[in-house]
């Protein structure tokens, strides 16, 4: 098993940055890839970041150009830095950590820190 945990999520202007951070501790080394969701009211979790564990990285169009994610292994640490945010980027993001268990892939997810982004 894996434990994740956000934090850094706060109110900003619109146009204002904010990085996130996400603490996994357990079976760490069973991590493959790493990701950060996000879920607006009202609407279904999204796919926003990916970065393998190899370092590719990968963005929703939404996303690209603005936001960036790594991964700090020594750390057991993943982060999620967004610049220019937009007033539609509120959401509560989720980490995410795909965990190699029994030959198989189980996702693994944190509880969620909570984005707003004032216009």
């Amino acid at each position: 098993q894996v434990q994740l945990v956000e934090t850094g999520g706060e109110t900003v202007p619109s146009g204002g940055s904010l990085r996130l951070s996400c603490a996994a501790s357990g079976r760490v080394s069973s991590i493959k890839a790493m990701g950060w969701y996000r879920q607006a009211p009202g609407n279904q979790r999204e796919w926003v970041a990916t970065i393998t564990a190899s370092g590719y990285t990968n963005y929703a169009d939404s996303v690209d150009g603005r936001f960036s994610i790594s991964r700090d292994k020594v750390k057991n640490m993943m982060y999620l830095q967004m610049n220019n945010l937009k007033p539609e980027d509120t959401a509560v993001y989720y980490c995410n950590a795909a965990v190699s268990i029994d030959g198989g892939t189980v996702p693994h997810w944190g509880q969620g820190t909570q984005v707003t982004v004032s216009s």
